[in-house]
């Protein structure tokens, strides 16, 4: 049935900035690569403009670009659009207020699904009420497909290839793993961002009370965060300070579902800060959004500032950069016991945006073109689960850079 479907691609929140960068990446995807994609949102007038634009870009794409009003509040809107397409990529947060309607349609109209959502509330809600439903369909639904948790979670998935390579399937699993990753970077926060941040502080207890009926412990392997502490590292010649984001819950459940990460397997999750004023400053920010996100008219005050659509320019953008470095140990016992140690990075330019969008638009490309050769696994699944090996040289080929720095045994 999906084969038979108009669109490979729908974009929904297409006219958002985000989603205005990602129609755009898929629009130049389109001179090299065959596909049929549609942009979709709430605003016809600004689909339109959108579409000449892209048009613009390709001109190609004239009578090839497909143009869907649809509003996430309408479950019969998000039927008809989700019923067109192969694969429904969406921008269109805060999620956890604007995402489980378009969830549940994918599900029904058996069209894969993928977001950029960082949100933990969002994605823990669809894994409780979601995952069966969409396991039986074989439809895959990938959260966090954007900067959260695209470059965190196949970056680990990278750095355990590292690690790995060149033992027996049998020693692997009877290894223990040890990763953490130190994020640094430069730019600016989406608006988008910050919204969903202020509206997951301000449900803390909600998500909390919803903690409770996951993360059921694995009785045959041992998958488990390390304790989080602030440190002075040589390695990177700075601190590392915990970072709270939902990239350790990614990662992790990308590792109980695959046994190459070892018999025991454990994630620690930093930010990468050159000296403990910063660490100050930046707890005192964060303290400060969490208190005001607790009260409903400093929350809207709050959410005025964010402008959800508003975003840098392509000067600004064209100066910021990410790099995320990860440390792995691998320890081997037994009768030939082994360590091993390596050092590896995952970089790219503007996170909150550019990348981002480049990150999703590849992730749909690779649910349609890729298809044969993805990980059988279905359901509320991560990415490096729903798409494997793939997406990794999909990352690689277009300029996310994948590197080995050091590697000891």
């Amino acid at each position: 049935m999906i084969a038979s479907r108009r669109f490979d691609i729908v974009l929904f929140g297409a006219t958002g900035f985000t989603g205005q960068l990602t129609a755009e990446y898929l629009a130049r995807a389109s001179f090299s690569s065959k596909f049929h994609f549609a942009i979709a949102g709430r605003s016809r007038q600004k689909l339109k403009r959108l579409q000449r634009r892209l048009v613009s870009i390709n001109p190609a794409l004239s009578d090839q670009i497909g143009l869907i009003k649809a509003d996430a509040r309408k479950p019969g809107e998000l039927a008809q659009m989700a019923a067109s397409a192969k694969v429904v990529l969406s921008t269109a947060g805060p999620f956890v207020h604007h995402g489980e309607l378009l969830v549940k349609a994918c599900i029904d109209a058996g069209a894969h699904y993928a977001d950029i959502t960082g949100e933990p509330e969002f994605v823990d809600g669809l894994r409780i009420r979601c995952d069966e439903a969409a396991a039986a369909r074989k439809v895959k639904i990938i959260n966090c497909c954007g900067f959260d948790s695209i470059p965190h979670d196949f970056g680990a998935f990278y750095t355990v290839q590292q690690l790995t390579r060149g033992l027996s399937n049998e020693s692997v699993q009877n290894s223990d793993l040890a990763v953490e990753g130190f994020v640094s970077a430069s730019g600016r926060l989406s608006g988008g961002t910050l919204s969903s941040a202020i509206h997951a502080f301000s449900r803390v207890k909600t998500y909390l009370l919803q903690r409770s009926d996951l993360d059921k412990p694995d009785t045959e392997r041992v998958i488990r965060p390390m304790f989080p502490k602030l440190s002075k590292r040589e390695v990177l010649d700075a601190w590392a300070c915990p970072f709270p984001t939902i990239d350790p819950q990614i990662i992790l459940r990308s590792a109980a579902n695959d046994p190459r990460y070892g018999g025991r397997f454990t994630y620690g999750h930093y930010v990468k800060v050159e000296s403990l004023l910063r660490i100050v400053g930046g707890a005192a920010f964060l303290g400060g959004v969490f208190a005001l996100s607790q009260i409903r008219a400093s929350r809207e005050w709050l959410l005025s500032k964010a402008g959800s659509n508003a975003g840098p320019s392509e000067h600004r953008r064209a100066k910021s950069w990410f790099e995320v470095i990860f440390r792995g140990e691998l320890s081997l016992e037994g009768d030939e016991p082994e360590e091993r140690e390596v050092l590896t990075s995952v970089s790219g330019k503007d996170p909150g945006y550019d990348e981002t969008a480049k990150m999703l638009a590849e992730t749909g490309l690779c649910l349609v073109q890729d298809a044969r050769r993805l990980p059988k696994v279905y359901g509320v699944v991560t990415p490096v689960m729903g798409l494997g090996e793939p997406m990794l040289k999909r990352l690689q080929a277009s300029g996310i850079k994948f590197r080995l720095l050091e590697e000891h045994r």
